[in-house]
């Protein structure tokens, strides 16, 4: 066998450019950027998709030099990260909704290593987190995430990915629309909690006597837990559409 056909500067700069793709993907994108999975781990998967795919890459095209690389590398970088944050922000709906949930049950000071950010969280913030991971890994996430990098093999060359004004557009619309669908997701126990609060003062006014701490808090407690249960399904087809959204808008990039 004839190695120097293989290992000539295109194949080598091809195979460098879409090991630093799959790279920047399972540093960004939710399920392979959990902070669980050693990095030694996304390394090697990263590799081995490499070898996978290597066969449906389109060959480079533009002139081997160093400068040229370095530009490539970045813009590979920056293909990983974009598609990451994307998708980050339609999963940020969930723990946004959490943070509100929290806050409103009184558990914003009961917070703990979340294993998937390695930052401190609220724990109603980290258990919708782990439910929303267990959905998306329902609905094939990682499945439709390689899928895309299949497409994005025969649309985008290696090393052509550029920022345009729609990308940062849509990334701002989608800030927005974090904040607007997790409040939503988080109303109904953000309004009953407001409602008990008026309750509470009221029973306080005409009974002075009335422990808001001892008494109050747990009931509190109590209908926010009901109502998160009977909205938690509803709130995961919601996490479900704006990945869904967040997918179909990717798919403009092509």
């Amino acid at each position: 066998m004839n190695y120097t056909t293989i290992f000539t500067d295109t194949n080598v700069v091809g195979f460098l450019l879409l090991f630093f793709r799959f790279g920047s993907l399972f540093i960004a994108v939710p399920i392979f950027s959990h902070q669980s999975i050693p990095m030694v781990l996304k390394s090697a998967m990263a590799f081995l998709f490499t070898i996978v795919f290597y066969s449906s890459m389109q060959p480079v095209t533009f002139e081997i030099n160093l400068l040229n690389i370095i530009i490539a590398l970045v813009s590979e970088i920056m293909f990983g990260l974009v598609i990451g944050v994307v998708l980050q922000l339609a999963f940020n709906v969930i723990t946004f909704a959490g943070g509100l949930i929290s806050f409103a049950m009184g558990f914003s000071m009961a917070s703990a290593i979340d294993p998937q950010n390695g930052i401190s969280m609220p724990i109603i913030n980290q258990f919708l987190s782990l439910i929303a991971l267990m959905v998306l890994f329902s609905l094939n996430l990682h499945h439709w995430m390689l899928l895309f990098i299949d497409s994005s093999l025969s649309h985008i060359p290696l090393g052509g990915f550029v920022m345009t004004k729609s990308l940062f557009t849509y990334m701002i619309q989608a800030s927005a629309n974090m904040f607007v669908v997790g409040f939503t997701i988080a109303f109904p126990i953000i309004a009953l909690s407001w409602m008990a609060d008026i309750i509470f003062g009221m029973l306080m006014k005409t009974m002075p006597q009335f422990n808001l701490l001892v008494i109050g808090f747990p009931i509190k407690i109590i209908i926010s837990f009901a109502v998160l249960i009977a909205i938690l399904a509803s709130s995961m087809l919601i996490l479900q559409a704006q990945m869904q959204d967040a997918f179909n808008w990717l798919e403009k990039l092509f």
